[in-house]
């Protein structure tokens, strides 16, 4: 990548050809991006990275791309930071992973796999101060465990408890159990392994994430509504024979943290747990955790953001999809969604966009009590009121069915629509995330019930 790409990731977008490539959510112009990665915060700015094929379309060859920026809304793109090292342990890819500090050097931890088919191995990276430099010198921090009934191993991330650094994998089991394996991480160099830690088996895991392997394990300390915090896991459910689809999604699990009485190592134990997102279109979010502060927020508090990842695919649910040959041909896939902000209430988690997004938003192209609402291809709606919402895009014998759903007396219902990306933030509730194509000429329609508002505005980059 040339210093020419060195510019606003989404001032180049919106000079893109493609009707459906998103104008608001920072990527490439063209290639494959799927998992966000390393996900971090440095010296006053927000790097996300994010598995990348620069070359065609498709799940292959995966680097990771980067992303940067000071204020969750101007992003810079930077070179690609991993590459897969001829011989090394990553030659068949650098997949997913984390980036913390180490010793004040920013390292990344990720899934390196030597030869296709092989088993992943966590290998360690060190990068720059600005992060946009990376030695990969093929250093193994943890192989693929010895115990004959781990089969699948995949997708570090680290976390601390009660001063110590701790690390999880996932994984799957000889018995087709999903499992989380956990090490402790005294040596970024040397992980040391501590054996399963958690499996599907667990009752409370076994209703709200089921799976063959557990992807991008998270676990990370988050807020909740009226003072104190909790501890939320998070799970990309995984299926043999998903192929990006991905039908389970997302799960989580809220619970506690303790140490075990005779080893010291954490214990955690679920209290309850749900969908991390309502829609079909999500997949391998990654969370950090820090401590956020907005001017749009009230104060500064310790905190969790979340990125996703909305994959292309065929429609479904009544929603025009892109076949392989479509994508191949626009020579893009994959959107990373908005900065989410996690927090708990009432013992469920809350997803909202963060403050920050609301800087997008130019001028206001509606304001309705009731009935049909026009709202352009780039917009943020805000939906108060009570009864059913559903949002359209064409019409006629084209006309699809994208969203639908209620809202409540005291409830926003936020929809941002970025070209093909639709998400979909309900006040004390997950968000919906969701994709839909539309062809020259179409528009989008918002079908409100009566007595209901909506406020309408198109999105612009700001100056």
């Amino acid at each position: 990548m040339t210093d020419l790409a060195l510019v606003s990731s989404l001032a180049r977008a919106a000079t893109h050809p493609d009707p459906a490539f998103p104008r608001f959510h920072p990527r490439p112009a063209q290639g494959w991006i799927n998992d966000p990665n390393g996900v971090s915060y440095i010296d006053g700015k927000y790097h996300v990275f994010f598995q990348y094929n620069p070359d065609s379309a498709r799940h292959r060859l995966i680097q990771w791309g980067h992303v940067s920026s000071a204020d969750l809304v101007q992003w810079e793109e930077h070179p690609v930071a991993l590459v897969p090292q001829a011989g090394g342990p990553d030659s068949a890819g650098c997949w997913t992973g984390v980036v913390t500090l180490d010793g004040g050097v920013p390292t990344a931890a990720y899934s390196g796999v030597r030869d296709h088919g092989g088993h992943s191995q966590v290998v360690i990276a060190r990068g720059s101060s600005d992060l946009v430099s990376w030695n990969q010198d093929g250093h193994v921090a943890a192989s693929m465990p010895t115990d004959p009934m781990v089969t699948a191993v995949r997708d570090p991330f680290i976390f601390r408890f009660n001063g110590a650094r701790y690390a999880i994998q996932g994984a799957g089991l000889a018995d087709g159990r999903a499992a989380l394996l956990l090490y402790s991480v005294e040596d970024m160099e040397t992980w040391e392994y501590k054996g399963i830690w958690l499996t599907s088996s667990d009752p409370v895991a076994a209703m709200h994430a089921p799976a063959e392997i557990w992807e991008c394990p998270q676990l990370v300390e988050v807020p909740v509504a009226g003072g104190g915090s909790t501890w939320v896991m998070m799970f990309s459910l995984w299926l043999s024979g998903d192929d990006h689809e991905h039908a389970n999604g997302v799960g989580h699990l809220i619970g506690s943290l303790s140490p075990d009485p005779e080893t010291g190592l954490p214990v955690f134990t679920a209290a309850t747990g749900g969908k991390s997102d309502l829609g079909r279109d999500f997949y391998a979010p990654q969370i950090v955790q820090l401590a956020y502060s907005s001017a749009a927020a009230s104060s500064a508090a310790a905190s969790a953001l979340m990125w996703g990842w909305a994959n292309e695919g065929p429609g479904r649910d009544g929603r025009r999809g892109r076949t392989q040959e479509e994508i191949d041909d626009a020579g893009w896939s994959g959107v990373l969604t908005h900065p989410r902000l996690l927090s708990v209430a009432d013992g469920a988690l809350v997803v909202a966009p963060v403050p920050e997004v609301s800087a997008y938003r130019g001028a206001a192209v509606a304001s309705d009590a009731s009935g049909s609402v026009d709202v352009p291809a780039f917009a943020e709606v805000g939906v108060t009121g009570s009864g059913p919402v559903s949002l359209r895009l064409g019409s006629g014998a084209d006309e699809q069915l994208v969203y639908s759903g209620t809202v409540a007396a005291g409830e926003e219902l936020r929809i941002f629509i970025d070209a093909s990306l639709v998400e979909v933030y309900r006040s004390g509730s997950v968000a919906t995330t969701l994709r839909a194509y539309p062809l020259a000429g179409e528009s989008w329609t918002l079908e409100l019930p009566a007595g209901a508002t909506a406020n309408v505005w198109e999105l612009t980059l700001p100056r």
